[in-house]
């Protein structure tokens, strides 16, 4: 296909009820249904970017381990040079395959490439190395996984309440309506960051149910400041692992300018490849804020212009493809002065 980046994405559907639907001709599931441990399911690789998560990393383990899952799974955490237990934590953690730590900070896109070009399946979960899932939640994805559908799950951030046994989680479980793709209250009379409009009047936004479940996000269109690459949320997200490759893995430049943006780019880069963005609603998991959240906030808002100016440059150059040999040139680099243990 020619033409940019954003040129692509104009002529990408998002229908997805057809993936739904065989989904339930074959399982008899909804599509947002948990799913038993008995259904039959993929093998799912589950890559955890982690920096200086030593406050949440057992936890997020621990939940790991006790998944309710029919199929295999690898678990694969990639420590980003962390400063404090992050590594250790992860290398002895039973629940862990391999546990990776990069020589020096490279940023998570990078440490999400190294956990893609280890993974031994085809099925790719990226989650946060402080998001606590479900036990269903990996269940949910590799029963669901395909080819050609980047699965999106949500996340519940939650204050750190954090004591000498770890964090305090709730006996209730995270909701769906705690993300902001799909309650979103946006400011009025500031122009909104990412599609530079202004609202002048109180919006009670509704991103999920207004877009019909992302499908009416196709062909590059907008729900006031959303388009559909920013459904592309790696903090819980199943990917194809082929695809991934193919489009050249994350973009790495995002890293080395500071925060954001870098998820958004390989929504884009999966969408314009032939990729659909499906939602999973009942895949939520409590996103685990760390003891200096509020300041380390201010710190990725200060490198947002800089990664979204970023972002529009690549919208602007060709949709990538056919980059698998850069993927794992990139890759094998980083691996080659990195401490690999594997179980």
């Amino acid at each position: 296909m020619t033409g940019t980046l954003a040129d692509s994405l104009k002529l990408r559907p998002n229908y997805h009820s057809h993936v739904t639907s065989a989904f339930y001709g074959r399982t008899g599931l909804g599509w947002h249904q948990p799913t038993p441990a008995h259904v039959a399911s993929r093998p799912l690789s589950v890559v955890l970017p982690a920096r200086n998560t030593a406050y949440a990393l057992p936890t997020v383990l621990d939940a790991l381990a006790v998944q309710h899952t029919a199929g295999p799974v690898e678990v694969i955490v990639v420590d980003d040079a962390s400063a404090d237990t992050t590594f250790e934590i992860a290398r002895r953690h039973p629940a862990v395959t391999t546990a990776v730590r990069l020589a020096s900070r490279s940023g998570s896109g990078a440490a999400r490439n190294v956990g893609a070009r280890l993974a031994q399946t085809e099925n790719l979960l990226f989650v946060d190395a402080d998001m606590v899932l479900p036990r269903h939640v990996l269940a949910d994805f590799a029963a669901r996984a395909c080819p050609d559908a980047v699965l999106a799950g949500f996340r519940h951030n939650l204050p750190h309440q954090g004591g000498p046994g770890g964090p305090v989680m709730p006996e209730v479980p995270p909701q769906l309506a705690a993300d902001h793709r799909v309650t979103w209250t946006p400011p009025t009379n500031t122009a909104l960051p990412y599609s530079s409009i202004t609202l002048t009047d109180p919006l009670d936004g509704r991103p999920l149910d207004a877009t019909d479940d992302f499908q009416n996000l196709g062909y590059g269109r907008f729900y006031y400041d959303w388009d559909l690459p920013r459904m592309a949320v790696t903090a819980l997200l199943g990917v194809p692992r082929d695809r991934l490759v193919d489009v050249g893995g994350f973009d790495e430049e995002f890293g080395r300018i500071g925060w954001g943006m870098e998820d958004t780019h390989l929504g884009a880069a999966l969408i314009a490849a032939g990729c659909l963005v499906v939602p999973l609603r009942q895949a939520v998991g409590y996103h685990l804020d760390p003891p200096d959240a509020a300041a380390q906030w201010q710190t990725k808002l200060t490198a947002w212009p800089a990664t979204l100016a970023h972002y529009r440059a690549l919208l602007a150059r060709p949709a990538p493809s056919g980059r698998g040999h850069d993927f794992a040139t990139a890759t094998d680099k980083l691996l080659t002065d990195s401490e690999v243990i594997t179980a």
